[in-house]
């Protein structure tokens, strides 16, 4: 089946499974999303951008309202080497009774624990002095030496803008699919469930860090136990 938008000048042949695509990634209306198609020949991230910057999209229009409920989960590692505990926040407790929500908080923690460069919800959270130290040491590469500096210093933005993501939780891509990115897999549950929701914070435990641990000789260790010299 497709959808026929347009003028008979300029009639563009848009599926409907493209379009329940990017209804299912924005939350936006059909037409709406036909329109986005149109406009960008097909493209799906062109059609999300246009959705974006003409502010359509639900999950767009539903981040200024207060989420105070959802829930703090927690998920280990086979072994109990790793554990995460996460809270995500939704806007009722309705929907955070939802298995669809609880489905998503499981996997984002699942995420966190496989992540372990992760440190920060978004890159807004990361502070500004973690920024100038990476961009301190992109600077002082051996490797941009000889480049003219309008040039180096956009490898050098470039560069820590990708280390700042690696911080990110939100800007990983999604480990059951890596075509979308968590903050994608958000902005789906919002169209979905229809309401506000966002990860708000999340602390990640590894057996034993932190700890000093003594280094012993094992054969020295042997031999003593056998009372060797």
């Amino acid at each position: 089946m497709v959808y026929r938008v347009g003028t008979r000048e300029n009639m563009a042949e848009i599926s409907a499974k493209l379009v329940k695509e990017l209804r299912e990634k924005t939350g936006a209306g059909m037409m709406d999303c036909k329109k986005a198609l149109q406009e960008s020949d097909s493209d799906m991230t062109k059609a999300m951008e246009w959705l974006r910057q003409k502010g359509i999209t639900s999950a767009e229009k539903k981040a200024g309202r207060t989420a105070a409920e959802g829930l703090v989960d927690s998920y280990i590692h086979t072994g109990g080497r790793i554990g995460v505990l996460v809270e995500v926040n939704c806007e009722t407790d309705f929907v955070a009774r939802r298995p669809e929500f609880q489905a998503l908080v499981r996997d984002i923690a699942m995420q966190i624990a496989a992540c372990p460069n992760v440190e920060y919800v978004r890159i807004e959270d990361i502070p500004e002095d973690v920024a100038q130290k990476e961009s301190e040491i992109e600077m002082g590469r051996d490797d941009l030496g000889n480049k003219p500096k309008n040039i180096k210093e956009k490898i050098v933005e470039g560069r820590v803008q990708k280390r700042l993501k690696e911080l990110s939780l939100l800007d990983q891509p999604y480990i059951r699919d890596q075509s979308i990115t968590i903050a994608e897999l958000v902005k789906q549950s919002v169209a979905k469930l229809g309401e506000n929701i966002q990860v708000r914070r999340f602390t990640r435990f590894l057996l034993g860090e932190g700890i000093e641990k003594e280094e012993t000789n094992f054969a020295a260790e042997v031999a003593a136990q056998t009372g060797q010299k």
